[in-house]
């Protein structure tokens, strides 16, 4: 268990986190339909990237039973996404959201709220000692949930390097990792990261298939 400002979280597998005292599931950096996207400018990226970020969602959810979704935003890739979107897809992700509290934090992909969809829409989200925000703020911040960084570790066991998405988090903070199906990571001891998590004092839960583990940062490898 991950304790932020005293708040006990559950990083899981899905690269998502858990807040059972709540019973609120987090994700951050969905980016849906970013292979369109990438597809206009003739990047030949498969065009099933929101499907399958929505059917990982769906399954957590159903497994889980969340009273409350709280996006950490970069949900959409662009302004334009949900007009790409397909018909059933833009069902599905409408469905969800109006089957639990749902909390869209604006980000830097999706800075205005979206159309048709339920829930409440904010910069940030106060709940409790955590406060949920998309941009990791640069000044103190104690029980600050983010996304935006992508957050992925390396760490050599018995010879073998292993790469993983994670959340990043020294217990006064926590960065999460992209939810999105196409989505890379950013390694934890980048330098976009000094401000944030100073020194190695931090652990980074690392997403295996089917567990997480969480792995001090005087462990981790650079890219």
């Amino acid at each position: 268990m991950l304790h932020v400002a005293g708040a006990a979280l559950m990083p899981l597998p899905q690269a998502a986190v858990w807040w059972p005292d709540e019973a609120t599931l987090i994700v951050s950096d969905l980016h849906l339909e970013k292979g369109s996207a990438f597809a206009a400018r003739g990047v030949p990226l498969p065009p099933y990237d929101t499907r399958a970020t929505l059917a990982r969602l769906e399954a957590l959810m159903r497994h889980l039973r969340p009273a409350r979704m709280i996006a950490l935003g970069d949900s959409f890739h662009d302004h334009a996404a949900q007009a790409r979107m397909a018909m059933d897809d833009r069902a599905k992700l409408a469905s969800l959201a109006a089957s639990c509290e749902w909390i869209w934090i604006t980000g830097n992909h999706d800075p205005e709220p979206p159309r048709g969809v339920a829930g409440e829409v904010a910069e940030e989200w106060r709940i409790g000692p955590l406060v949920f925000r998309h941009e990791p703020s640069t000044r103190p911040a104690d029980g600050e949930i983010s996304g935006h960084l992508h957050p992925c570790a390396a760490v050599r066991v018995r010879g073998r390097r292993m790469r993983r998405r994670c959340v990043a988090s020294d217990g006064i903070r926590a960065i999460l990792p992209a939810f999105g199906a196409f989505t890379g990571g950013l390694n934890v001891l980048d330098e976009a990261y000094d401000a944030l998590l100073p020194g190695l004092d931090f652990h980074a839960w690392m997403m295996g298939m089917e567990s997480v583990v969480p792995v001090a940062g005087h462990r981790l490898e650079p890219d």
